[in-house]
């Protein structure tokens, strides 16, 4: 993996970092969630975006690894989510996959994410304009993938802590 632009503002007046990442493989992809585990903890909400076929369901595998879940991390496209319970004294990860889910936030109560947040880390795949609401402090993960009739592994990912949670919380070691 590649660094482009590790800690820069992530939006303007929001407290928060980014790092640019250059992926070129699925391992690739994998190892970056594991990564990504050793900063997240109980609390945390990631969004997730990027066309089908980017890696959401492969960053959030190796994310599930790091973390040291239950249960192989597959795509919830047809369950809408699935959590996954610690198999040590980490939180569990809910995975959550908001494609099909038209409504925001209303229509996601059903899936209580909101009692799960405090003890779980909760990936919501498609979740942008959706999930917002859950947390001030999330993580943003933005994976860009060439379109159309490619066989073209890279992905340009952009990883945004916005909020206090995420003002220090050292996005760089996720380049490394």
């Amino acid at each position: 993996m590649e660094a482009a632009a590790p800690h820069t503002p992530a939006e303007p007046g929001t407290p928060g970092h980014s790092v640019e990442l250059t992926v070129t493989s699925p391992e690739q992809m994998r190892e970056l969630g594991r990564r990504l585990a050793g900063l997240v903890r109980a609390g945390d909400l990631v969004l997730l975006s990027g066309e089908l076929g980017a890696g959401k369901t492969t960053l959030t595998r190796g994310l599930g690894e790091g973390l040291g879940v239950r249960g192989a991390v597959t795509s919830p496209t047809f369950v809408i989510a699935r959590v996954h319970p610690s198999l040590g004294d980490g939180p569990p990860l809910v995975h959550v996959d908001a494609y099909r889910l038209a409504g925001g936030l209303d229509e996601m109560e059903d899936l209580d994410l909101d009692v799960s947040l405090p003890e779980s880390v909760i990936v919501v795949e498609w979740g942008e304009g959706k999930v917002e609401e859950l947390a001030d402090d999330r993580l943003r993960v933005v994976i860009h993938r060439a379109v159309g009739d490619t066989t073209d592994e890279v992905r340009h990912v952009t990883v945004s802590g916005l909020g206090e949670r995420w003002a220090e919380a050292g996005l760089g070691v996720l380049s490394a």
